[in-house]
């Protein structure tokens, strides 16, 4: 029984973050989507000359939050209570849900409730205005980078799900190369800006150096 992704290319587990169009953030995202089409990665994530830091990781933040969605979203009938009854990454790596407000106290949990977990809180950042501001003029809190490391930090804990526990069932769907060239870009990203702790991506380490060699 295989899965073609075309036909469930629209699926995404939890609604789609739209930039508003015709808006400044519209405007970098469609940079970003033809620097993309370059196919040169590592130049794609580099920062637009005279552009403001916080916006361009505002904007690719949204980016990434809409692709997991759609990877994830294409996999979730095989990621159930019984398949995944603990949000892990590979044997050794386990995680635990607190979003610091509602769930204080880190909580175990299987990894769809995690994973909706990780996407609603994400959600609600994203749809903060004090946080990601849409409108221009309107400057991001002081803050803003902090929060934006912790969004990505929880995201790459969704690919590195995936690849580990359900990488069988994206090749049944003919997925792989869509996953690879979004991980890579998330990657290229984050190692751009050094938004995420080394340790934190651990689980990947090595998939990480092999997208990273073959780019040199």
């Amino acid at each position: 029984m295989s899965f073609l992704f075309g036909s469930r290319s629209s699926k995404t587990f939890k609604p789609k973050k739209n930039i508003p169009e015709g808006s400044h953030q519209y405007e970098l995202l469609k940079h970003a989507e033809a620097t993309l089409g370059s196919g040169n990665l590592r130049q794609a994530v580099m920062l637009p000359e005279g552009e403001d830091l916080n916006e361009w990781i505002a904007v690719n933040t949204v980016d990434f939050f809409n692709q997991i969605n759609m990877l994830y979203g294409t996999i979730t009938e095989f990621c159930t209570e019984t398949s995944c009854s603990v949000m892990s990454a590979g044997p050794r790596y386990e995680y635990h849900w607190a979003d610091g407000t509602n769930i204080k106290k880190p909580i175990k949990c299987s990894a769809p409730k995690y994973i909706d977990y990780l996407m609603t809180w994400v959600q609600d950042q994203l749809d903060d205005e004090t946080l990601f501001p849409s409108k221009i003029g309107v400057p991001f809190p002081k803050n803003f980078m902090s929060v934006a490391k912790t969004i990505l930090k929880r995201l790459f804990r969704v690919y590195a799900h995936i690849y580990h526990q359900h990488f069988d069932s994206v090749m049944q769907l003919q997925e792989e190369a869509h996953l690879n060239t979004s991980f890579k870009h998330f990657i290229f990203f984050v190692q751009e800006f050094n938004l995420i702790d080394r340790r934190e991506l651990a689980p990947l380490q090595d998939l990480i150096e092999k997208l990273g060699s073959k780019d040199r």
